[in-house]
């Protein structure tokens, strides 16, 4: 009788998923609810030859894995996955296609483009129906076991930033330092490419927390590599543990080199906030290639129509939609995020189309699995959560709808306050904003830090775009500029694009720091877009995510102008910090409280009165303040508070406006401390009662002067 020969792999350990080196070999652990085998396919180094083919003998709760001796970090590797072939039963196994693991931590080399990536024959009879045979190893990245060893000096005693206090700033890792002249070439477009002299700069605007765009391992689509461009913003995820190689100097060292920059980030005082795309992945829907999810377990990762499951659920407006009403799904996803907490250090996520994550078969619920899962997690609620609250599919426009502890973005923010400064919104609309939209966020104990406040963002124009294009020029797409919003809220000026004419270009400037002003001002937590703080312009280009050039790019050769708009910016931030009744943790309501005979905030019409219900349905009132008291209770303990007062003044008329300065108990007169149309003005003392000469289009802050003791 023949000896069988003996097997060097071991059963190994379900946990934890992945491939987890223990220092004498690597545990493969990989979750397939529908799966018959599962083999873990090894590579030479540069993951161009597969060198051995292992089947992983143990199958526990859905979960095939077993270990394998002398193997350790930098080994290449992937999955081949069998079982049934039955897209109509929602089952697309393909063990030709070699497959990434979702739980890899790191991901070498980059996709080609081919057909033998589908698993379907493209251009059969039979379409998505028909099987292809032929391999896929050669065209696809492939994973790598990874040594998390980093050492963390001084991260210990990290503390986050509060909530009141954040301002968010929203930039791309490639695009900040790519044209960046103080950062050493070789290193420009990488997570080593924020140097200390880079993050100096987002350090002196005032910014607390830099959240960038998806790192997350990601995929760039082919008919852009048809184009010759780039899936720039990189929202077409792959892998959720693995920071994306294209931005490491040294790709062998990404993880490394991905640690250091958070580690810089913190030494410098800032916290990083990830962008992740939890949502959908790269895979596209029935048409789509198979790369990962679809050949593990394409019936458990995807929501597939309930009456037809050949077919896809795309409430993303991808193709697919991640189920994250499966229990192993919802796994991934915390997992990821507490891998990149408690592994990487980062500080919080933005959730792209976060509505996804709620939703269930019913459609968006705030108590569904994934976010109830959230709630309850000892480490996720140690860090800061932000949803963009909506998506395409039946009912998911979800702002304010989100449940205690998350933060979410605020477009309606971004329209009213927009619209108010182009001259098509009235104070009526404006107030609430102004006060983090509590008609929208005050429910259920949340905080004004809840809402946050943007104007400008990845996606749409710039803040000089805002006040220098009335139309999207989106022609650089290769879409015939057919792409990208229509409706931008903004306003030229006057002229469409560059002009030289001077007051022009001084109305814009101005209009420019009317927005920031705004923004920085106003209750709730600020989120600034790179660049705008040096009036940044992509040429009107609303939708640059394919644009990996200097469309796109930070251009560092600032300006004069650009540079009086970053001391500008300075200012703003610094009397955010300065004024506490500027980041109230508690609702302005302009309810007076009879017991402490003050009311939080009052609105006063341009003749110094308290604004009554004419002036508020009057749709052309376009200039009126904000009083800010700051005796008002500022806890829940029934005190007075001891903030200073402040009067926050807005013109969106176009013409000079009388404004009558109205009087405050226990002052003797208002400080200016801001006017847009002035913004090196000096400080200067005004009295009750005087009128003065808003400029307009313009904002005023002025500060109570207290009665001398």
């Amino acid at each position: 009788m023949a000896a069988i020969p003996k097997s060097r792999i071991r059963e190994g350990l379900p946990h934890p998923r992945g491939a987890s080196w223990d220092g004498r070999g690597v545990n493969f652990s990989l979750f397939s609810a529908n799966a018959t085998k599962v083999e873990v396919c090894l590579f030479d180094a540069k993951g161009q030859t597969e060198l051995e083919r292992i089947e992983l003998p143990e199958y526990t709760d859905q979960i095939f894995h077993g270990w394998l001796p002398d193997l350790g970090p930098g080994q290449v590797y992937g999955y081949r996955v069998h079982g049934p072939y039955a897209p109509d039963a929602g089952h697309r196994f393909n063990p030709n296609k070699l497959l990434l693991d979702p739980y890899a931590r790191g991901h070498t080399g980059e996709l080609k483009w081919d057909p033998a990536l589908f698993g379907y024959t493209i251009g059969h009879a039979d379409e998505d129906l028909s099987f292809d045979t032929r391999d896929s190893a050669k065209f696809m990245p492939k994973c790598v076991v990874v040594d998390p060893d980093f050492n963390w000096n001084g991260e210990p005693n990290r503390k986050p930033v509060p909530w009141d206090r954040t301002v968010f700033y929203e930039t791309h890792v490639k695009g900040f330092t790519k044209l960046h002249p103080k950062v050493p070439e070789k290193l420009r477009g990488t997570y080593a490419g924020f140097t200390k002299e880079v993050l100096a700069h987002i350090k002196s605007i005032g910014v607390t927390s830099v959240e960038l765009l998806p790192v997350h391992s990601f995929i760039d689509d082919d008919y852009l590599q048809d184009k010759g461009m780039r899936n720039y913003w990189g929202y077409n995820s792959i892998g959720f543990f693995a920071p994306d190689p294209r931005y490491a100097w040294e790709r062998e060292q990404t993880l490394r080199e991905f640690k250091e920059m958070v580690a810089r980030f913190h030494d410098a005082g800032l916290e990083v906030i990830l962008d992740v795309v939890y949502n959908h992945t790269a895979e596209g829907n029935e048409r789509g290639a198979t790369l990962s999810f679809k050949g593990i377990d394409n019936a458990s990762y995807y929501r597939l129509m309930p009456d037809n499951p050949r077919y896809y659920i795309n409430d993303t407006g991808t193709g697919n939609t991640v189920n994250l009403s499966h229990p192993r799904v919802i796994q991934m996803v915390t997992d990821s995020l507490r891998y990149w907490v408690q592994e990487t250090h980062v500080d919080g996520f933005r959730f792209d189309l976060g509505t996804i994550l709620a939703r269930e078969p019913n459609g968006f619920d705030n108590q569904s699995g994934f976010l109830k899962a959230c709630s309850q997690d000892p480490v996720l609620n140690t860090v800061k959560l932000v949803a963009e609250p909506w998506d395409c599919g039946p009912g998911g426009y979800q702002v304010g709808g989100f449940p205690p502890g998350w933060a979410e973005w605020n477009d309606r923010y971004r329209d009213t306050v927009r619209d108010f400064w182009r001259g098509d919104a009235s104070a009526a609309a404006l107030a609430p904003r102004l006060c983090a939209s509590a008609d929208m966020f005050a429910h259920q104990g949340r905080r004004p830090w809840a809402c946050v406040n943007f104007i400008t963002a990845h996606d749409g124009f710039t803040l000089k775009d805002t006040v220098t294009y009335n139309e999207k020029h989106n022609e650089a797409n290769g879409e015939n500029n057919n792409d990208g919003h229509s409706h931008n809220r903004s306003w030229n000026c006057g002229v469409e694009g560059e002009t030289d004419d001077p007051e022009i270009n001084a109305l814009r400037q101005r209009q420019m720091r009317n927005m920031l002003a705004t923004l920085l001002l106003s209750q709730g937590t600020p989120m600034l877009l790179a660049g705008d703080e040096f009036a940044r312009t992509q040429g009107g280009n609303n939708n640059a995510y394919c644009q990996d050039d200097e469309i796109s790019w930070l251009n560092w050769d600032i300006e004069e102008e650009g540079q009086a708009l970053i001391s500008f910016t300075q200012r703003l931030t610094t009397l955010r910090r300065t004024y506490p009744i500027l980041r109230r943790s508690r609702f302005l309501t302009g309810a007076y409280n009879e017991e402490l005979d003050v009311k939080d905030v009052t609105w006063v019409n341009a003749n110094g009165s308290e604004m009554q219900a004419a002036d508020w349905e009057d749709e052309s009132t376009r200039c009126f303040g904000m009083l800010m008291d700051g005796r008002a209770q500022t806890t829940g303990i029934r005190q007075r508070g001891s903030d200073a007062t402040l009067l926050l003044v807005l013109n969106s008329y176009h013409d000079l406006v009388g404004f009558t300065l109205p009087p405050s108990p226990a002052g003797q007169g208002w400080k200016r401390l801001i006017d847009t149309n002035q913004p090196d003005g000096e400080e200067e003392v005004f009295g009750f009662g005087d009128n003065y000469g808003v400029t307009g289009r313009s904002v005023l802050l002025f500060v109570l002067e207290a009665e001398a003791t």
